[in-house]
């Protein structure tokens, strides 16, 4: 510097420090094949499963629904074709969910996550989406090269058409949901006509909406980071699960394979079979390589399988360069012994018997269910009540479930207080005896009462007495009891 002063070069600023990744979009590519196909079918099958079933008629007498397929908020019931399930009976609804995990535990021990890339919701739409994607945008390298370009006329007809069949598709999947909960012909006619309840409209666009982020802009994201799964599943394998795997020993060294060259010169030059092509790459949806070794992310979709096939095909080599493995079976393979996949395991017999276990016994609760079910509750203030006579009496709420489609007449009676005597608040009294009382119950419904039982101060020899309602029906062989306590000043 002129004035001879020393300038001090300026401190490096610290590089930023970046806490995530930014998301790269991934634009899976078209293939076909043997996995593709059964993708394809599978998701066919339970998307019409999905859509039809809320249409399907059941009939169940009058004032029932006749939607075979409906989850009744308003009743509240549980309609499944014959089956009818109340909000008492939600341990059904448990041991469903407790054999559903299981049965994923049994397909991830036997073949990984196959359930993800197959058959999960999430899956199912995702791939639906993707194919709408390519309908208007085209393949991979050409929605590639359409997301660089500026915006122009085409572009803005591309894109709006592609956001116009995902709102399409996210709307019909939105009434789908929803008319699982509804009846779904009344459904469609009040948004239609714009007559719906704003809690049809609320969750009609929960629905959708949700659907369309998930489907359409979180896609691969949803199971990497919000899917608990992943982490999960590493539990339920084993080194004899089928999982999608790359034969390292057959592919590595990999590099790219020029037309002139021969696959004598390769291998001399200590090329595997792998071209590098990135064919497995291109074609996942989840944009992880598998060659790289086994990953939480992989669903085992088997769509680098099919894309690695074809180029094994186009090369004249044997196909399976990637294929459905155990890592077991590559072991014993590269050690030049034969494998023979071991499909009965310790985990597979035990996830196979507790689903048989819990199945059963559900099933046999559900063919013993009786279709009469009462419930006794004793009042605590006051324990008891004392009669001008000196008798006892003691109150309860009384509820009687009637789980028929007629309406039904019942008898009820006490066990084990000599000399008790019964009067239902509401209800004429039974001329023939003090000792039984006439209860009634609609169709389908829970009808509640209020019941005094006196008993002489004679019969009263404890504070608490055992005391058992016994309800029958008049017109058949139900019946049912229920034991409780009769209170009374201590002797």
């Amino acid at each position: 510097m002129p004035d001879g002063s020393i300038v001090q070069p300026e401190a490096a600023k610290p590089a930023k420090l970046q806490l995530f990744e930014t998301q790269k979009k991934i634009h899976p590519k078209a293939v076909k094949g043997l996995y593709r196909r059964l993708k394809t079918i599978t998701f066919s099958v339970l998307l019409a499963l999905f859509f039809i079933a809320p249409w399907i008629r059941w009939e169940r007498g009058p004032d029932a629904p006749a939607q075979a397929v409906l989850f009744d908020l308003t009743t509240p019931r549980f309609f499944l074709f014959w089956i009818e399930i109340w909000p008492q009976e939600i341990y059904y609804l448990t041991g469903i969910l407790i054999v559903a995990a299981l049965g994923l535990f049994l397909a991830t021990a036997l073949a990984g996550r196959v359930w993800c890339g197959f058959a999960c919701p999430h899956t199912v739409w995702t791939d639906l989406f993707v194919w709408i994607e390519r309908t208007f945008e085209g393949d991979r390298a050409e929605r590639i090269r359409l997301d660089k370009q500026p915006w122009t006329a085409r572009k803005i007809l591309r894109k709006a058409g592609k956001h116009a069949g995902w709102m399409a598709l996210s709307l019909v999947t939105g009434f789908g949901f929803l008319a699982y909960f509804t009846d779904a012909p009344t459904l469609l006619r009040d948004l239609v006509t714009f007559e719906a309840s704003y809690e049809a409209v609320s969750f009609f666009a929960i629905f959708a909406g949700m659907t369309y982020i998930m489907a359409g802009w979180t896609r691969e994201q949803m199971c990497m980071y919000m899917c608990p799964w992943p982490r999960i599943q590493s539990a339920m394998l084993d080194e004899h699960s089928l999982v999608v795997t790359y034969q390292a020993d057959r592919g590595n060294n990999r590099g790219p394979k020029r037309k002139s060259q021969s696959w004598d010169e390769r291998r001399a030059q200590g090329f595997g079979d792998c071209i590098d092509c990135g064919q497995c790459v291109q074609v996942c949806p989840m944009g992880i390589d598998v060659r790289t070794g086994e990953q939480a992310d992989c669903i085992n979709c088997g769509l680098c399988v099919d894309a690695c096939d074809s180029i094994m095909i186009q090369q004249g080599l044997p196909t399976r360069l990637i294929a459905f493995d155990s890592l077991a079976a590559q072991d014993t393979r590269a050690a030049g012994s034969t494998y023979n996949w071991r499909l009965i395991r310790p985990r597979v017999i035990v996830y196979a018997l507790l689903m048989l276990v819990i199945g059963g016994a559900m099933a046999w609760s559900f063919a013993l269910r009786p279709s009469l079910n009462i419930t006794i509750l004793r009042d605590r203030a006051p324990l008891f009540v004392t009669l001008s006579d000196g008798s006892i009496r003691n109150a309860y709420t009384f509820k009687v479930a009637n789980k028929t489609r007629q309406n039904r007449a019942y008898t009820l009676s006490v066990d084990g207080i000599a000399g008790a005597e019964i009067k239902v608040i509401g209800e004429a009294e039974d001329e023939g005896s003090a000792h039984t009382a006439a209860l009634s119950a609609d169709a389908d419904s829970v009808a509640t009462y209020r019941v005094y039982v006196t008993a002489p101060r004679s019969a009263v020899t404890a504070a608490s007495l055992p005391l058992t309602f016994r309800l029958a029906d008049t017109a058949n062989a139900d019946k049912d009891s229920r034991d409780s306590v009769f209170m009374g000043p201590a002797n």
